[in-house]
């Protein structure tokens, strides 16, 4: 499983001209899916995301969590993440997963999420989606759960 985890102060996900999805202060994280992902790697995933602590504090310094900031989410599903580019020019997405498991491990992330009390906006799995962030740093992470 991979995020693409960016600080914003502002993110918004757009279908078919109508905003789907908005946010504030936080976080617009991209989530790739591989097949041999589970619902157990994505609570380590989920558990890393919520307490990575990249916002700064009175001294400038990156000490606090999304909590400490009153931050969102808007989580969306990105199985590009997963682009295999070493032969040729043509990515191939083999290891992406499968649409089904993925669909279903994307609404498990956003479900943990809310029920951890967090303020999270989504895209839609599978649409072909219009993404609208600033930056805030710019900061972005790339997590990997094969280095968990």
């Amino acid at each position: 499983m991979r995020f693409v985890i960016q600080r914003v102060s502002e993110a918004s996900v757009t279908i078919d001209g109508m905003v789907r999805g908005a946010i504030g202060k936080g976080f617009m994280v991209l989530i790739g899916i591989e097949n041999q992902d589970t619902n157990e790697i994505a609570d380590k995933m989920i558990k890393k995301l919520l307490n990575m602590r990249i916002f700064e504090d009175e001294q400038g310094k990156t000490n606090l969590a999304l909590t400490d900031v009153d931050g969102e989410l808007l989580l969306i599903s990105q199985f590009t993440l997963y682009a295999d580019c070493k032969k040729g020019n043509r990515p191939s997405f083999v290891k992406a997963g499968a649409p089904d498991m993925a669909f279903k491990l994307y609404h498990y992330i956003i479900e943990q999420c809310s029920l951890m009390g967090y303020k999270v906006q989504q895209g839609e799995f599978g649409a072909d989606m219009k993404v609208s962030l600033l930056n805030d740093g710019p900061f972005t992470i790339l997590l990997d759960s094969q280095d968990l």
